[in-house]
């Protein structure tokens, strides 16, 4: 018959080779992704995840498509091929190819997701011409790069039944999943030079203007206004744009 002592010693035992398994399994299954985090380059931590950002971007741009997640690739990848993280005031600076009223231009939804460049931050202008590129400018460097979809990609993709279903009149939420589903998992895994033209890195001029913290009230309608925008009108009062009548 075991003694209590033995019995205690035995107790131990167990519950010791069972915590020493438990930790080789933590070990066995955490070593690799810590690996594959640590093999990371650097400027891919800096801008961040692809998954953080295309949930980022569904809440921003209200519907699931596959543009968005285009605008989102693209934009990281601008940002990797200058070696920058996103713009967290103005160090970045979007130029856009994009227009008004074509189909796909969500695409420019996911490049400010990406890049942190947008209105409100006015590091965005907006070209029109209808093209599904842009240019991002590093504007603490002067450096920039140009991305566009590739041709034969974007041809493809408005054969697409998604675009089939636009053409059609129907809402991009109302398309079944069945059929936006597979187009966007497959933007969000395939290799980006299957669909990116990314041009060479070269150096554009950078104009850093100073923002405006002066404001008014417009002698007629009576509204704060910045003084960039104010104007004197004929009678000498200065007044905001809309009072003034003038047309920028």
């Amino acid at each position: 018959m075991k003694s209590k002592t033995s019995i205690r010693y035995t107790g131990w035992m167990s519950s010791s080779i069972i915590a020493l398994a438990m930790l080789v399994v933590c070990v066995l299954v955490v070593s690799p992704v810590r690996a594959v985090e640590q093999g990371k380059p650097n400027a891919d931590v800096r801008i961040g995840s692809l998954q953080e950002y295309f949930e980022t971007g569904l809440k921003f741009h209200g519907h699931k498509c596959p543009a968005m997640p285009l605008g989102i690739r693209a934009g990281m990848a601008a940002m990797r091929t200058l070696g920058v993280e996103r713009s967290k005031d103005k160090e970045l600076f979007v130029i856009s190819e994009t227009g008004k009223g074509h189909a796909a231009g969500c695409f420019l939804d996911g490049i400010m997701t990406a890049t942190g460049c947008t209105y409100g931050k006015s590091n965005i202008d907006k070209r029109h011409w209808s093209k599904m590129a842009f240019t991002l400018v590093d504007q603490q460097t002067g450096k920039a790069v140009r991305v566009a979809l590739k041709s034969d990609f974007f041809e493809n993709a408005l054969k697409s039944p998604f675009v089939q279903e636009r053409k059609a009149g129907v809402p991009p939420q109302d398309i079944k999943p069945e059929i936006t589903d597979p187009m966007v998992n497959r933007i969000l895994s395939l290799d980006e030079s299957a669909f990116l033209e990314i041009g060479d890195v070269h150096s554009v001029p950078v104009e850093k203007g100073k923002s405006v913290f002066t404001a008014k009230r417009c002698e007629r309608c009576g509204e704060l206004t910045f003084a960039n925008k104010l104007r004197v009108a004929d009678d000498g009062a200065v007044v905001c744009i809309p009072c003034s009548g003038y047309k920028e």
